[in-house]
């Protein structure tokens, strides 16, 4: 711990660190990555209605992205199993960085600051070792750092818990390898959990599921501000078995799927997109771009209790506690009881909806 709090206080006083903030480039509320018709692929700054505020290029399709805490710059990062992370400045949509996965790894398309914005945190995968791995970057160089395990295989999302020291990682379970494209290689095995570590490495809690959902990978996260994490999941058995593709885990505790019907698991076809909790986190939403439907839910009663449909949607986020959804489509949604498209633009809106602070 004392070498990195040396580290830590070598890169505040080394006068390299940018200081631009998230206001001064409009104050965007959300990123997310964008393909065009053209085959060309961007990093997108909205505001809460879906307005865009800046688009920078990158080089292929994105995943996710990762916001800095205090200055405007942005981490896109490639789908899997792609090997590069853009670092932009979004200021000027230069490119301040680009990480490449070591040999023998390739991200999963999240990454996650540390509180002070000092060092970066990328889920990884160790393809030939099957293991899921943590990189650690430093964001004065970009340059890595070290890493660690993830506890677990296929880690995909990451987030940083409210303690500002605790990160928690989403083991999908999931095996893969880049020589097979996409494919998954390891179902009848395959183990989901949620790893909770240090940001030193060590693991501090795990948590399954129930061993006959074994199959049900834990993808995407959401973190509410008391630390009850909800997490999305997607679903590796038949459909025709369909569970909940939504769920809660409070530390020291079993996690837990919300109650859902059979009509409603299958109506996600197996799939869980994105997660956010809304309306001041007394509410949980879960996206499926397969089934073509937001379900929501009520976090005190553990239930799924209303769907709404929007044709390819994936990405959801959450402004002053209101809901709001992206799609493949190319629109933006108020996601209410009567759902209305904010905007519409040329593109297709990839997965997510990364939340930006208004620093």
């Amino acid at each position: 711990m004392a070498t990195r709090r040396r580290f830590l206080a070598g890169l505040a006083v080394s006068g390299l660190i940018p200081t631009t903030g998230w206001a001064d480039v409009g104050a965007p509320a959300f990123l997310s990555a964008a393909g065009g018709s053209d085959g060309t692929y961007c990093l997108v700054g909205l505001t809460d209605r879906g307005e865009p505020v800046f688009q920078i290029p990158l080089p292929a399709r994105g995943h996710a992205a990762a916001a800095h805490p205090n200055r405007a710059e942005a981490v896109a990062f490639a789908r899997r199993p792609g090997r590069f992370a853009i670092v932009l400045d979004c200021a000027t949509g230069s490119v301040l960085a680009r990480l490449d996965a070591p040999k023998g790894r390739h991200f999963y398309g999240h990454g996650a600051f540390s509180a002070d914005g000092l060092l970066l945190f990328t889920t990884e995968n160790a393809y030939d070792a099957a293991r899921g791995v943590v990189g650690i970057w430093d964001t004065r160089t970009y340059r890595r750092q070290g890493e660690f395990p993830s506890g677990g295989i296929g880690p995909h999302d990451i987030r940083l818990m409210p303690d500002g020291e605790t990160l928690v990682v989403a083991n999908g379970g999931i095996e893969t390898h880049p020589d097979s494209g996409r494919a998954k290689l390891n179902l009848p095995l395959m183990q989901p959990n949620l790893t909770y570590l240090s940001a030193e490495g060590e693991v501090l809690e795990q948590a399954e599921l129930a061993p006959e959902m074994h199959m049900n990978s834990i993808r995407h996260l959401d973190v509410r501000a008391d630390g009850l994490v909800g997490f999305a999941t997607q679903w590796q058995g038949s459909t025709a078995d369909s569970p909940s593709v939504v769920g809660l885990h409070r530390r020291g505790e079993a996690p837990e799927l919300l109650s859902a019907t059979l009509t409603q698991a299958r109506a996600m076809d197996g799939y869980g997109g994105s997660v956010a909790f809304y309306e001041g986190g007394t509410r949980i939403a879960v996206s499926s771009p397969r089934g073509g439907l937001v379900q929501l839910g009520d976090v005190g009663a553990r239930v799924v209790d209303s769907q709404l449909n929007m044709p390819d949607v994936c990405g959801l986020g959450v402004s002053d506690g209101a809901l709001r959804a992206s799609t493949g489509t190319g629109a933006f949604w108020a996601a209410t009881a009567t759902p209305t498209i904010l905007t519409q633009q040329p593109v297709a809106w990839d997965n997510h909806l990364v939340r930006v602070s208004r620093g």
